[in-house]
């Protein structure tokens, strides 16, 4: 249905999920985090789905960021608890039983971009661009991050990319090996993502399976992204944090002063 805040389409197995927010660039908010935690935990082995896409309505964003609004308001407690709650979808997302693809169409920004490297793969359109900006609200990233955007291209550019707020377009993102392949914008994108798909679907699924669970295990340290929500919480309460939510939604620049 058009008013739903995911968008569930199958097609011979493979699922679509488009985050169904276009007006708000798909900006990822409570409704939408709850949507994919609920699919994700309601599907665990379910062996009817051979592959899903993981996609934004719409070509000027996959997903621009979380609701920043919401951010001001927040004490140390509930801003650990929103960032443990994607923390947990995007695990859930991450250790899925079959691949699950990015197919990223303009924006991936913040909680976006963090959604796009949640998945096992990522295929971006030309127009894609990556961010983690958090930084520019006096904040780190929420959820998972710091921890993955290491993963994919290692410490020193990430460090960068998350000290500054830079966003890096489809090509540079292909070159660190943020992505996997760059299409053209539209169904280009959609047919790469489901011929991926099929190429994988064709294998043992117990093997993919496997291979899912064992990549995933090299990576696997609770306690850095446990010390993130943490430290998100901690810096929802202060004063830098409260600025940059404010100066976000004003439009003008933060005046930071480290409190």
């Amino acid at each position: 249905m058009e008013n739903e805040i995911i968008l569930v389409a199958e097609n011979n197995g493979f699922v679509t999920l488009t985050i169904n927010r276009p007006q708000a660039l798909n900006a990822i908010n409570a409704d939408v985090m709850n949507a994919f935690y609920d699919y994700f935990t309601n599907n665990q082995g379910n062996r009817m789905i051979k592959g899903i896409i993981i996609t934004g309505a719409g070509e000027k964003a996959f997903a621009a960021g979380a609701d920043i609004k919401a951010f001001a308001s927040l004490d140390k407690n509930e801003g650990s608890a929103l960032s443990k709650k994607g923390h947990d979808t995007y695990f859930l997302i991450e250790r899925f039983h079959v691949p699950v693809i990015a197919a990223v169409n303009g924006f991936a920004l913040g909680g976006g971009c963090e959604l796009a490297m949640a998945c096992h793969m990522r295929i971006a359109s030309s127009n894609a661009k990556f961010g983690q900006p958090e930084v520019n609200l006096g904040l780190i990233p929420g959820y998972g991050g710091s921890q993955r955007l290491i993963q994919y291209i290692g410490k020193g550019k990430a460090m960068e990319l998350l000290m500054t707020g830079d966003m890096i377009d489809a090509e540079d993102a292909y070159i660190l090996g943020l992505v996997n392949h760059v299409t053209e914008p539209g169904q280009a994108l959609m047919d790469k993502c489901f011929a991926l798909l099929q190429k994988i679907s064709e294998k043992g699924p117990l093997a993919i399976e496997k291979i899912i669970k064992l990549v995933n295990m090299y990576f696997d340290d609770e306690k850095s992204f446990r010390n993130e929500y943490e430290s998100f919480g901690e810096l929802i309460e202060s004063h830098d944090s409260k600025e940059g939510a404010e100066a976000f939604v004003a439009k003008r620049k933060a005046v930071f002063k480290g409190q």
